[in-house]
């Protein structure tokens, strides 16, 4: 698609632009990727955001990473493929649904099972693609013919497959467990699924009357309640103060059980007494504890955290807090509450309903970690997946040597339902009858007694044992050949990126790389390591902070909405900021006025498109022959022609290394500064000169062909605009776009880093000479003389090469020498990399002003002076600093005092 270059708009309007070529490049199938064997493959897996989701900052920042790097790869000239899709979020969907009835006032409950997932399915197809079409509105190039979705029938299979494995080989098993119970939601939840914080709460000590005797026990607690589930009293063997009680018992108050006195390594001497309550049912360390002594299991709660029939009559039904008040009441009428102290707890809450986690006894699923752990582990140890930054390889490492089992069953009804089946049959069934039939599909008898009153599990699987399997599962394993699927399956795995935020380190990127290590071998056909593993680098993305350096959040009211940001900078404005804010392993500190910066930026590149494209339409073209015209060269092109190569090197180095905000940096400065800023007003004296046409033709031709290579360096980052403006410089062919154009390649031959030193020296003398004319508010329209002492005969050489940029863009009207040390009387002075500039000032300024300038600009330097002393007279900065940073601080030193001593000799002179 190709438009008139006559056409383009005065001003960049980036909605107009942005909804125009997404729906090209979307209708015109250019996102999609196909098994090339011409072509090395990169893929990446979209970590699936919620079907209940929509767009926020966070999200901003990952998919616009991702979407960087597709697009770079994509025109670096492999197969890139990005997987888009959404996960079915067991918990956050079911709750959206179950509230939307509530405003019915129905329950799941009166519906039923069957009737309510009907509905939650509704409810997925009315309002589940928002945060897709959101993507879309980003500029995502995902290959929206892949998406998929976590509860996708072959995905589910996957699913199943997994789990039946698993328990065949002993690594899946169901038992009585202590779990994070959410009282709210009904269910379990994972260790990672809890959010800890620290509150202040109380300590209470409670006295336990010992048998046969008229002492008591005190012990020390945080959840009073709790007593009433109560099996024993422990205290450490080597804890001298109480040997005498070990294997004595005592009684539990409030309730009359005796229990007894244990002693146990775990217990603290130092908490509280130094006497501990054992509750198995419901503390984690007490139920290792009691698996340790053989004690009994006392449930005092239900699902609800109310108590229930194993606690005394007065305290059944109360909820978990009212009880505590009741407990310690009758407690002080007794004289059993000894004290009540002031104390800090850690406190885990849902992380999604943030309801104080009950640590809960109950029969659930688990997964057995440490066997999947150890490889898992050595993969990322050994670098054969590299995490960027690297300091989230101790966290994992740490995490996954601490490994618990995966609690991945969920009272829900929403979700992948275990595949796993009980026999109901009357009272003749078999023993084994009362084993679990764990089956891929539904049986239709019991395998041991053949009754066909099966009953499956109620449960569903964590919405992770999903997720874990969501780089080859979006292929359709294990279906992959069935339904030919296979050579995508082998030519996109392993992904190459991953990018993901690191708070679920452990919820997904650990457990995806335990699958792929797991079951890659099944369709890789290979133990190799390096072919199993699901990616091979990790990108952890920065935490997006307001100005203030507070996380965002909704009730903060500090989080603005992507969509509304998009809608009034544009697409390309928010990509951009996002990331040029954002250095590689750094929190981002964000306000909705930062979007200026990529804003500004699409406006000024649009400028310059529209100054080039209206004289290239007066003046005409040269013939192309090469990527850039080499025809009637002068420094300016030779320079910029270096520049592009240095910038195109340092882009591809830091897209290498993963450092994003490096190549926002880079291509803004080379576009803003060298290009727009510098090279365009250059050539302008040229193409109004009196040069003959064919020179100009070539300066206009070389000037677009370097905008064109800039343009495509900048893509990834702002694909919209860079469109709009390729497509308008040169003629295109049908579905040319440049998206699929290729990356500019740097190089080596065309960088002079002699013509980049002369010309920064060069455009810092036109810098003074500016500021020297705005300081002293000598007229544009004024001509200046400039008299110039240097001490390096190749300075000397490059001012008069470059003389007549000096004419043009400073308004220079004679240029000298000065031959000895006498200098111009009522001169203006400034010094450029030590040396020094003169501007006659007779006749154009008030001289009191010229001085009252040197005389800041002496306090400045001097200031400057002392601070580098400083720094250098500090034994510990010399001492453990790099040598070269120490050699770059003395050198400045340097500097500064041969600038400070003439400075000091221009006011002598004004003086």
């Amino acid at each position: 698609m190709s438009e008139s270059t006559t056409t383009l708009a005065k001003v960049y309007s980036p909605n107009e632009v942005e909804a125009k070529w997404y729906k090209y490049w979307e209708e015109n199938n250019l996102f999609h990727a196909e098994v090339n064997p011409q072509k090395k493959p990169y893929t990446i897996v979209i970590p699936p955001p919620n079907v209940t989701g929509v767009l926020h900052m966070g999200h901003i920042l990952n998919n616009t990473l991702q979407d960087a790097f597709i697009r770079y790869k994509r025109m670096m000239g492999f197969e890139a493929c990005w997987i888009p899709g959404t996960d079915h979020a067991g918990i956050a969907t079911q709750n959206v649904v179950e509230k939307s009835l509530m405003k019915e006032g129905k329950t799941r409950h009166d519906l039923g099972r069957e009737k309510f997932l009907e509905r939650v399915w509704q409810w997925k197809e009315r309002y589940g693609g928002t945060i897709i079409k959101q993507l879309r509105t980003l500029g995502c190039s995902c290959d929206w013919e892949r998406e998929r979705f976590t509860m996708d029938e072959n995905l589910s299979v996957a699913v199943k497959e997994v789990f039946v494995r698993m328990f065949d080989d002993g690594l899946i098993y169901r038992g009585k467990y202590i779990v994070n119970w959410c009282p709210n939601d009904h269910t379990a939840i994972s260790d990672d699924e809890v959010n800890y914080s620290m509150q202040q709460g109380k300590l209470y000590y409670i006295k336990y009357p010992i048998e046969g005797t008229t002492e008591f026990a005190v012990v020390a607690t945080t959840r009073p309640e709790t007593m009433l589930g109560d099996v024993a009293i422990a205290v450490n063997p080597q804890d001298e103060r109480y040997k005498r009680w070990i294997g004595k018992h005592a009684t539990l108050p409030l309730v009359g059980r005796k229990i007894p006195i244990i002693a146990d390594e775990y217990v603290d001497k130092e908490f509280g007494t130094g006497m501990v309550k054992i509750t198995p049912a419901h503390d984690p360390n007490d139920y290792w504890i009691g698996q340790r002594h053989s004690l009994p299991q006392v449930n005092i709660f239900d699902i609800s955290a109310k108590l229930n029939d194993e606690a005394p009559a007065k305290y059944r039904g109360m909820d978990r807090y009212d009880a505590r008040k009741l407990v310690l009441s009758d407690l002080e009428a007794q004289g059993l509450l000894v004290k009540v102290d002031d104390h800090t707890n850690n406190i885990g809450r849902c992380y999604r309903c943030d309801t104080v986690i009950e640590p809960y006894l109950s029969d659930q699923w688990f997964v057995k970690m440490k066997p999947l752990a150890e490889p898992a582990l050595k993969v990322v140890m050994d670098g054969t997946i590299k995490f960027y930054p690297e300091r989230w390889m101790n966290v994992y490492e740490h995490w996954m040597t601490n490994i618990r089992d995966w609690c991945i069953s969920r009272q829900l009804w929403w979700g992948h339902r275990i595949p796993v089946w009980y026999c109901v049959g009357d009272e003749q069934c078999l023993l084994e009858c009362k084993q679990p039939i764990v089956s891929r599909t539904a049986p239709e008898k019991c395998p041991h007694c053949g009754s066909t009153n099966l009953r499956q599990d109620e449960d569903v699987l964590d919405t992770w044992f999903s997720s874990w399997l969501w780089t080859f599962s979006v292929h359709d394993w294990p279906q992959h050949e069935k339904l030919g699927k296979a050579k995508d399956l082998a030519y996109f795995y392993p992904t190459d990126t991953l990018v993901t935020a690191p708070d679920i380190i452990f919820f997904w990127v650990a457990r995806m790389i335990m699958a792929g290590l797991r079951f890659g071998p099944s369709f890789t056909g290979s133990d190799d390591l390096k072919k199993n593993v699901p990616f091979k680098d990790v990108y952890f993305t920065s935490l997006v902070r307001d100005a203030q350096g507070r996380k965002m959040s909704k009730s903060l009211g500090n989080s603005p909405e992507p969509i509304d940001l998009i809608a009034e900078y544009g697409a390309d404005a928010v990509r951009f900021t996002i990331l040029y804010l954002a250095p590689l392993g750094q929190d981002i500190f964000y306000s909705k006025e930062k979007n200026e910066i990529g804003r500004n930026f699409a406006n000024k590149i649009w400028n310059a498109g529209r100054f080039l494209l209206m004289n290239r339409d007066q003046i005409g073209e040269a013939p192309k022959t090469t990527e850039f015209n080499v025809d009637h060269l002068d420094l300016a092109d030779r320079w910029i022609l270096s520049r592009f190569h240095s910038t195109a090197f340092e882009l591809q180095k830091a897209m290498d290394e993963y450092e994003i905000n490096k190549v926002t940096k880079v291509v803004y400065d080379f576009f803003w500064h060298d290009y727009c800023d510098w090279y365009v007003e250059m050539i302008k004296s040229r193409l109004y000169s009196d040069e003959p046409n064919d020179a100009k033709q070539a300066v206009i031709s070389r000037a677009l062909d370097i905008y064109d290579a800039a343009l495509r360096m900048l893509h990834p980052i702002m694909p919209f605009v860079t469109e709009e403006l390729w497509q308008h410089i040169r003629q295109r062919k049908l579905l040319e776009t440049i998206m699929r154009a290729e990356m500019a390649e740097p190089d080596g031959k065309l960088i002079d880093k002699n013509v980049e030193e002369e010309m920064t020296f060069v455009q810092s003398v036109i810098e003074s000479l500016r500021n020297i004319r705005g300081e002293m508010s000598i007229a544009p329209s004024k001509e200046i003389s400039l008299v110039v002492n240097l001490s390096d005969e190749r300075r000397a050489e490059s001012v008069e090469r470059y003389s007549g940029y000096l004419k043009r863009l400073a308004r220079v009207s004679s240029l000298s020498f000065l031959k000895d040390s006498s200098r111009p009387k009522l001169a203006a002075s400034a010094v450029v990399q030590g040396e020094e500039l003169f501007v006659p000032l007779e006749g154009l300024i008030d001289i009191e002003v010229e001085k009252a300038r040197l005389k800041k600009e002496i306090d400045r330097v001097s200031g400057l002076l002392k601070s580098g002393q400083a720094k250098l007279n500090n034994s510990s900065f010399v001492d453990k600093a790099p040598k070269d940073v120490v050699e770059k601080e003395r050198e400045k030193l340097n500097n500064f005092g041969e600038t400070l001593g003439k400075l000091e000799r221009s006011y002598a002179a004004l003086s």
